[in-house]
């Protein structure tokens, strides 16, 4: 690891114009590109303390040997200039926005002298038209098959083409009339790639043209009495109408927009998109990404920056809808409009119809993320290698089998609430999921961890064997009720081969006192704070730094989020309780089970009023005291000083 201050420029050897960097390692690669608009500033920060850059960050300047920039004159240009960089060098620490999977698109290839319609994947193709990205190659194949009729363009290979041509003969599609044969002569060229044109206008959204058109000569077929032709015109007019019907309308005007959406957590970021064509939706793809160290609007300006970078021109819309606005969109919006060849709006929906679609779009990155999460913690190979990863790094003695994480969850030190999750073999173990009421509430968060740990490991230490077949299983006090801490229970016997708090060292310090003052000392206690993901050990001054790519790293993360998630659960659930307040609340002798059964019987307060106090005492459970005393809290009389428990008679 190289020293970040042995290459460091020197100072005012940096300009302060605009420009592009790039950093290179002991052989000469470059491993990260970036642009700025003052390269002094942005190169400066890079050379700072190394202990307070973020660790990918501090792994790329510790990786370099070496660093060199480019002055341009605008930031367009710098965009510009990034992008072909990145595309050239494909450096190591620059986050890609690969698609998840390849996506088949529907390709016209316009460069050919009988333009081909056919399914393509893969890199793009000079000289040819895309249109998608469709999610199964059988939606492009039926759309195909409903628009041939219509637009009879060729969609065979050369070799079939060839064939064709030296027999003299069409293929079937040439026979069934969805194909215009310009193998065998029956189209020229020109009228061929007329129809490819015309097949191209109406996949990118030009619809209704088309349709009026057919309309009209259809009108003109049956006037003159041509019924064969009006009949092939209306079915050719139905098959436009179905093949429209398969794209969704979501905007009613035709917008052509791209609608982008994130969903990310600290390590992972999920990208969903949809094309939006004439208001109707024409393609959707995503892909998951390593987050880094950038912002939400940097990421989106190195995505826009990475989809349209080396598209046609007809490639970019009118608009780019995006969930956060990039810090420099006024450049990010010249540089769309240089690509495009006219004006590209950049901006966040605020409301109506793209607000919404924006929130669906949002969905679906959500949606996309948890189920890369739950493909990847499901994977065998995958949890054994984060095992296997915490039990080197952590230096101990057995893989973690059973981890154990706690997390502390309160408003301002009220309804402070504790919570435990278990996690198995890397898997969640809900049955063994715990709640704990802190019950001295003050608000510190070291305290109430504290006081939740010795709860916990009490019952362990307090607990005999796993064999001991004579212990029995009564529910502890884990939300605060009957029975008490000295109960024992039973899924407590299992020691946890890891605990994991949520938080730094303060955190991992007051569960090590938990710990240490029960007498436990054979439970690896350590912290995940969420700023950097950093672990932190007891008793260490410096955390350790897992790589963002380790599968260890991503287990302890999914254990301090869930336990984090089961916290706040519980506390929202108290603190609603706490604050639906009943005018039964607080009546001497009226309890849970008594204030139930009376509106049980009544339906509501309100009927309670009304009722006598003969009604009331007719109540199971209710005697003619307790009847009193709610009669006079509800119809604000003065409470009664005795009552006659065999008549029910009331005395002042």
């Amino acid at each position: 690891m190289a020293d970040p201050s042995s290459y460091r420029p020197g100072p005012g050897e940096i300009p302060t114009e605009p420009g592009v960097y790039r950093f290179r390692d002991q052989h000469g690669r470059v491993i990260y590109v970036g642009k700025a608009r003052s390269l002094r500033s942005r190169l400066s920060s890079y050379f700072q303390d190394p202990a307070s850059l973020h660790p990918r960050t501090r792994q790329m300047v510790t990786t370099g040997a070496s660093v060199e920039w480019t002055v341009v004159r605008n930031e367009v240009e710098a965009l510009q200039l990034e992008y072909s960089w990145i595309k050239e060098f494909d450096p190591r620490f620059n986050v890609k926005y690969r698609d998840d999977k390849s996506y088949p698109y529907l390709a016209v290839t316009l460069g050919e002298d009988f333009p081909r319609a056919q399914v393509m994947r893969g890199a793009k193709r000079p000289g040819t038209r895309y249109f998608g990205p469709y999610t199964h190659a059988w939606a492009i194949r039926e759309t195909l098959d409903t628009l041939l009729p219509v637009f009879p363009l060729r969609t065979c290979s050369k070799g079939v083409f060839r064939r064709a041509e030296q027999a003299g003969r069409p293929c079937l599609l040439g026979y069934i009339d969805k194909c215009s044969a310009p193998c065998v002569g029956r189209v020229t060229v020109e009228e061929h790639r007329e129809i490819a044109e015309d097949f191209c206008d109406f996949m990118a959204g030009d619809t209704q043209r088309f349709v009026k058109r057919l309309e009209e000569r259809m009108r003109q077929a049956s006037a003159g009495l041509d019924f064969e032709t009006a009949a092939r015109m209306r079915d050719d007019i139905a098959a436009l109408r179905r093949a429209l019907e398969r794209s969704a309308v979501v905007l009613p005007d035709p917008t052509d927009a791209d609608v982008f959406a994130l969903a990310d957590d600290e390590l992972e970021v999920a990208v969903q998109v949809f094309h939006v064509r004439g208001g109707r939706i024409r393609g959707q793809r995503g892909w998951v990404s390593e987050k880094g160290a950038e912002s939400l609007d940097s990421i989106v300006e190195h995505l826009l920056q990475q989809v349209y970078g080396g598209e046609r021109g007809e490639n970019v819309p009118r608009e780019v809808l995006v969930p956060v606005l990039p810090t420099e969109v006024a450049d990010l919006q010249d540089w769309l409009s240089q690509l495009r060849g006219s004006n590209v709006k950049v901006r966040v929906p605020q409301r109506g119809d793209k607000r919404t679609l924006m929130q669906t779009v949002a969905r679906n990155a959500q949606q996309a993320l948890a189920r890369h999460k739950v493909a990847r913690s499901g994977d065998l190979t995958l949890r054994s290698q984060a095992l296997q990863e915490l039990q080197d790094q952590l230096d101990l003695e057995d893989a973690p089998l059973r981890i154990e994480s706690f997390d502390i969850s309160h408003v301002q030190g009220t309804d402070v609430v504790g919570s435990m999750v278990v996690f198995e073999d890397g898997l969640p173990r809900k049955s063994e999921y715990r709640r704990f009421i802190v019950r001295e509430g003050t608000g510190d968060d070291t305290a109430a961890m504290h006081e939740v740990l010795t709860r916990r490991f009490r019952h362990l230490v307090q607990a005999p064997s796993p064999s001991d077949d004579s212990v029995s299983s009564p529910a502890a006090d884990l939300d605060g009720a009957a029975p008490t801490d000295e109960v024992r229970h039973t899924k407590f016997r299992y020691p946890p081969n890891l605990v994991v708090v949520d938080g730094g060292l303060p955190q991992v310090n007051a569960a090590q006192a938990a710990l240490t003052d029960v007498g436990v000392n054979d439970v690896t206690v350590i912290g995940l704070a969420k700023r950097l993901e950093e672990v932190w050990v007891p008793g260490q001054e410096f955390p350790i730094v897992l790589p963002r790519t380790s599968e260890g790293l991503y287990l302890l993360q999914r254990v301090r989020d869930e336990a984090h998630r089961f916290a706040n659960t519980f506390h929202r659930q108290r603190r609603s309780k706490s604050m639906t307040v009943s005018e039964l609340d607080g009546i001497p002798g009226l309890g849970p089970a008594r204030r139930q059964a009376l509106l049980a019987r009544f339906g509501s307060v309100k009927r309670l009023r009304r009722a006598e106090l003969e009604e009331l005492v007719e109540v199971p459970g209710v005697g003619a005291a307790v009847a009193a005393a709610v009669l006079a809290r509800l119809q604000g009389t003065v409470q009664p000083s005795a009552v006659n428990l065999s008549t029910g008679e009331v005395f002042d």
